[in-house]
C-alpha cells in the first residue's frame, strides 16, 4: 500500500509490517535501512520496538499518550510471535516456556506457547535463514505480556531451541493479517476502541474490579 506524503494526513495509529534488516527508527548515520523507506507519513513514532533482525507488526503513532500506553509493560498488552526454531521442541520445552524461563535478568512471566504449522501465506525472508543440514526446524507461536530485550530469542535458546526467524503477528487485538513486508495501513475506529477497552481492563486492579461488581449487584 503506497501513499503520497503530500496528500495523506497521518492517521492516529498505523500498523506496519516491518521487513527484516530494517531499523526501528527513521534515520541512521550509517545509512542502514530505516522506517523512512517504508512509511512516508510525518509525525509518527514507534510504539515499542522490534529488533533489526525481527520482522512483522510494528505500531506507530503521533499520540504520545497512546504510544506510552501501548509500549508500557505495566499495561500487559499481549504480543504474539511466530518463531522458527532449531529442532523440534518437546512437551517439556513447551511447558518451560509456558511456566516461565529463568534468564540472566530474572524469570519470565508465564506465557502461551504451542507448536504450529508453517503459515501458508508466509513470505520468503531475504536473506534466507542459516539452517544446519540434517537438523529439522519447527514453528512456535508465543504470546508474551512483557517486553524484555530480545526476550523470545533468549527464551527459546534457554530451552535448547535457538530462534532462526522471528515474526511478530499481533499486539493485543491488532493483527498483521494481509500486510506484506513494507506495507502499512491505518487502524480502524473499531480497532482503536477495542485497544482502549483492553488497556482499561489491564489497568483495573482485581480488588477494584471486584468492588465494581459488588456495587453493581447491590444496585439491582
Amino acid at each position: 500500500m503506497s501513499h503520497d506524503r503530500s496528500s495523506v494526513a497521518a492517521p492516529r495509529l498505523v500498523l506496519l509490517n516491518k521487513p527484516y534488516d530494517v531499523l526501528c527508527q527513521f534515520t541512521d548515520a550509517q545509512g542502514r535501512p530505516t522506517l523512512a523507506g517504508y512509511l512516508p507519513l510525518p509525525g509518527l513514532y514507534p510504539a515499542g520496538r522490534l529488533d533489526r533482525d525481527s520482522e512483522g507488526l510494528l505500531l506507530l503513532t503521533g499520540d504520545g499518550l497512546l504510544q506510552k500506553r501501548i509500549a508500557d509493560p505495566a499495561h500487559k498488552l499481549p504480543k504474539t510471535y511466530l518463531a522458527q526454531v532449531e529442532g523440534i521442541p518437546d512437551e517439556a520445552a513447551l511447558a518451560a516456556l509456558r511456566d516461565g524461563v529463568q534468564l540472566n535478568d530474572g524469570p519470565t512471566r508465564p506465557a502461551q506457547a504451542r507448536l504450529v504449522s508453517e503459515p501458508a501465506d508466509l513470505w520468503p525472508r531475504d536473506p534466507p535463514i542459516r539452517q544446519r543440514l540434517h537438523i529439522p526446524t519447527a514453528w512456535l507461536e508465543l504470546t508474551l505480556t512483557e517486553g524484555r530485550n530480545r526476550q523470545v530469542r533468549r527464551m527459546t535458546a534457554a530451552v535448547g531451541h535457538p530462534t532462526l526467524r522471528l515474526i511478530r503477528v499481533a499486539i493485543g487485538s491488532l493483527r498483521l493479517d494481509g500486510l506484506a513486508p513494507g506495507q502499512w495501513r491505518a487502524a480502524t475506529a473499531q480497532e482503536l476502541a477495542t485497544l482502549g477497552q483492553a488497556q482499561a481492563s489491564a489497568r483495573t486492579p482485581p480488588s477494584a474490579a471486584s468492588r465494581s461488581r459488588k456495587n453493581t449487584s447491590r444496585s439491582r
